[in-house]
């Protein structure tokens, strides 16, 4: 059975764990040919056993960015996936926290679109954001530079769809309310002393879902595989929420 994605060509970033681990998986299975990325190339290795190529690559590092996306061939799909959830607020974010977030979170995702968008648009293609439904569509408390963030990153999606509608290039970002990935197990810790318990922190995530649960990599894989199929051919310049309803 021919896959959705067979004969195109995806670069994953933050492949090593939770969403970008998934979607790079997902991406596979359809038939895409996966260029999988991650800062610890130890995470990312294990890939290799579903025939999937794999990289460590610091998304920050604007000429080891340049040299991957040039190796990798002309790109049919571009999943932008690496990111960082600082927990603060305007008053608590430091001048760290802002650099930090702006230049992981938006400048390296700018980046690495710039260096895919010459190949793809000789042919066409998907490039999926990883934005947030915490941003410009719902405030969430201590998100403060993260949803700072997240909000350039639908800016920056919807400026890139626009300027490329007519060449074939499309442009989405996905916007996942609360997923339960390695990065949520971390903020989970991080939360148990005020919360009382890890069990505690975790419910509190929990709850804020109005389904009563929290959403799982595969499920914002399969929004990304969709984005990046032929079957989204019409679907440029938006922010699609997944996130169980809590924005509702």
């Amino acid at each position: 059975m021919t896959g959705r994605l067979q004969g195109k060509r995806a670069f994953v970033t933050a492949a090593g764990q939770g969403i970008g681990r998934a979607t790079a998986l997902a991406f596979a299975r359809e038939g895409a040919r996966v260029v999988a990325t991650d800062l610890d190339g130890g995470k990312v290795g294990p890939l290799s056993a579903e025939g999937i190529e794999v990289h460590a690559l610091d998304v920050t590092d604007d000429k080891a960015v340049t040299s991957a996306v040039a190796a990798a061939g002309p790109l049919d799909i571009l999943f932008n996936c690496a990111g960082f959830v600082h927990q603060n607020t305007a008053i608590t974010c430091t001048d760290q926290d802002w650099d930090f977030a702006f230049t992981l979170n938006v400048r390296a995702m700018w980046k690495v679109t710039q260096a895919a968008l010459p190949g793809m648009l000789e042919r066409g293609g998907s490039v999926i954001n990883m934005a947030s439904a915490a941003g410009s569509i719902k405030g969430a408390p201590n998100r403060f530079v993260y949803g700072a963030t997240k909000a350039a990153i639908i800016g920056m999606t919807k400026s890139v769809a626009a300027d490329h509608v007519t060449n074939g290039l499309r442009c989405n970002a996905i916007c996942p309310g609360t997923v339960d990935t390695p990065s949520l197990g971390d903020r989970i810790a991080a939360n148990a002393a005020q919360a009382g318990s890890v069990e505690a922190a975790r419910t509190a995530f929990v709850a804020r879902q109005a389904m009563g649960r929290l959403g799982s990599p595969e499920e914002i894989a399969a929004l990304a595989v969709w984005l990046a199929s032929d079957e989204a051919a019409f679907v440029t310049g938006q922010a699609i929420v997944i996130d169980g309803g809590w924005t509702l």
